[in-house]
């Protein structure tokens, strides 16, 4: 591939979301938001024709995403991202949508687009207030759909990603699941978008298809053109434009070795994950939706060590059932087995509404009414969740687990909610597992100071290292301005984790890391030497870290951690560790 001499290197920085190195061309998307015309003051006649119009693209959108749907079942290879596909199906027939719609236009006397646009302006405003990033990342599919519909209202035509004829890297302002999910590996190398964030739909979906994906790149679809050679770096979000011959050559090498590494990786799939000195160390996934499972059964994954249960709760305005609940994780349970899967109990924060439920306004959402603090004023609504995790657990090996537990009184009128749940099923004569273990994650910087008393509450403990570096550091991980902040190796997290894990290990129960943390062999080295035994994480770090574990033993991270807990900086720790790293792991360091 010919680099063009005559045309600007640009060199830029995003979210890497897809491991991969990939050289192409670029094709560019047009799948820009639309801007509506606003017309108002409307005559009688011509708001009733403007309820029809939006009925109409509401129909049109329909019939676009059930054909899609058609072909991914058709698809073996799609059929795992149909549940997206009906969710946003899910959102076109959304009454408070429709109904909101059709009302700004009555009232307001504005045509349909202004008045869809005018509502989906209100439901993002209160997305945007929401803390935690994976629920603010949900607003994307509302946008998505209603883009679709306004697409339709205007007669525009929608671009479909499945016509790409020629191998390409596909480069759009976003893209909607219904466009990944109709990909074509080997006709759409990689694709990089100016929005988006590790925990969108798009960002699951291409990890999925192993696609090499950069997302976040702010202005990608304003410096590229048709046609410009592009070199996409998955792993570390790099993206060049336009890249010299030499450079080209550079990234050919490194494609070639990270190959390799990708073939070479699989080796260690099936092979105990054990350290040098027989350390056995459990490496697990993090999952959200139902298509994530078969990529973490793929990278050997050992069972599932954190679900996250909100995305029952979304794009819809009724809460789900019990028998929903139920259906949910009795697949998850028989996926897995004889693996494990722990599931972790709703965890929504303060000023943001799901599944119907209104959380109303609060000052500071992060330190509000959220996870289990909601579900102990919400009992009915934590119990049907139980009940449907306890039924569920007759199918395979379930464990619950109950999230941002700041004292031991949480921890036992949870339990005892649980007990209620068990009482009424046995009364009923439904069956469940009757010795379901009970796990609580450690986030909150008081349940870890006293976590010598927590573990002797529970069969097991989970670090989220996520929102454990917020609440210790004091950061907003979602504001600019402190983000540098957000330090993984800061000394006092690296103390707090060492106590948790010191006191499980004390005691004898079960002590994980469900954090991005657990994912990166840099921290992963450090949480083994401070004897945690569970790592869960996305499937594609899964192998990366087994290679780590079995490339150490467990005296040397040891000795590594005795010294670094000794250490006044995050600096000084992250230098002193990427200086050993390559001694350990030399596969890993590549360049």
């Amino acid at each position: 591939m010919m680099a063009d001499s005559k045309k600007q290197v640009i060199l830029m920085k995003g979210i890497g979301v897809s491991s991969g190195i990939v050289i192409g061309k670029a094709y560019l998307m047009d799948t820009g938001v639309v801007e509506p015309a606003h017309y108002c003051h409307l005559d009688a006649s011509d708001i009733d024709r403007e309820i029809e119009r939006f009925e109409k693209a509401l129909n049109d959108s329909w019939d676009q995403l059930n054909r899609i749907k058609k072909k991914l079942e058709e698809d073996r290879r799609g059929k795992e991202h149909i549940s997206i596909i009906d969710a946003h199906l899910m959102i076109l027939k959304d009454n408070m949508l429709i109904n909101d719609t059709v009302k700004v236009i009555k009232e307001e006397r504005v045509n349909a687009e202004w008045a869809l646009h005018t509502v989906l302006k209100g439901v993002m405003e209160y997305f945007d207030k929401i803390d935690d990033e994976y629920l603010r990342e949900r607003s994307k599919d509302i946008e998505h759909i209603v883009n679709r519909v306004l697409v339709n209202l205007t007669g525009r035509k929608h671009e479909p990603v499945a016509e790409i004829k020629t191998p390409s890297i596909v480069i759009a302002r976003d893209l909607t699941p219904a466009d990944t999910a109709q990909m074509v590996k080997g006709m759409v190398l990689s694709f990089l978008t100016d929005v988006g964030g590790k925990t969108s739909h798009i960002a699951i979906m291409a990890r999925s298809l192993e696609i090499p994906a950069v997302v976040g790149l702010e202005s990608v679809t304003r410096k590229a053109e048709n046609g410009d050679t592009v070199i996409v770096d998955g792993t570390t979000g790099t993206v060049i434009i336009n890249p010299s011959e030499s450079v080209i050559d550079v990234y050919r090498k490194r494609q070639e070795k990270y190959a390799d590494y990708g073939k070479a990786l699989f080796h260690y799939k099936d092979l105990p994950c054990e350290t040098t000195d027989g350390r056995r160390i459990h490496l697990m996934g993090n999952m959200e939706i139902a298509e994530e499972i078969d990529s973490l059964i793929e990278h050997g994954a050992e069972g599932i060590g954190l679900y996250r249960t909100e995305y029952l709760y979304l794009n819809r305005k009724d809460l789900p059932t019990e028998e929903e609940h139920v259906r949910a994780y009795r697949q998850l349970a028989k996926r897995m087995s004889p693996n494990p899967a722990i599931i972790r109990t709703l965890d929504i924060g303060g000023d943001k509404s799901i599944g119907g439920i209104d959380m109303g306004k609060e000052i500071n959402p992060a330190l509000g009414l959220r996870a289990i603090r909601y579900c102990l004023k919400n009992v009915e609504i934590f119990k049907t969740q139980l009940r449907g995790i306890l039924r569920a657990s007759a199918s395979g090996k379930i464990k619950v687990m109950f999230p941002m537990i700041s004292g031991i009184e949480e921890i036992r009128r949870a339990k005892a909610v649980l007990e209620e749940a068990k009482a009424e099923l046995k009364a009923e004569g439904r069956p469940f597992d009757q010795g379901i273990e009970i796990g609580v994650m450690i986030e909150i910087p008081s349940a870890a100071i006293i976590a010598d008393m927590v573990v002797k509450e529970v069969d097991f403990i989970s670090i989220g290292t996520n929102d454990l570096l917020q609440y210790s550091l004091a950061i907003d991980r979602v504001n600019e301005h402190v983000a540098y902040l957000y330090e993984p190796f800061h000394p006092a997290v690296l103390r707090i984790i060492k106590t948790v894990a010191d006191a499980a290990n004390k005691a004898g129960v079960s002590v994980g890391v469900c954090g991005e943390m657990a994912g990166e062999p840099e921290y992963a080295l450090i949480l083994l030497g401070f004897g945690v035994q569970v790592l869960s994480m996305n499937a594609f770090s899964i192998l990366r870290v087994k290679r780590l574990i079995r490339s150490v033993s467990y005296a040397e991270a040891k000795k590594i951690c005795k010294t670094i807990i000794g250490i006044a900086t995050a600096k000084e720790v992250e230098h002193y560790i990427t200086s050993k790293l390559p001694g350990l792991y030399k596969e890993e360091f590549w360049s």
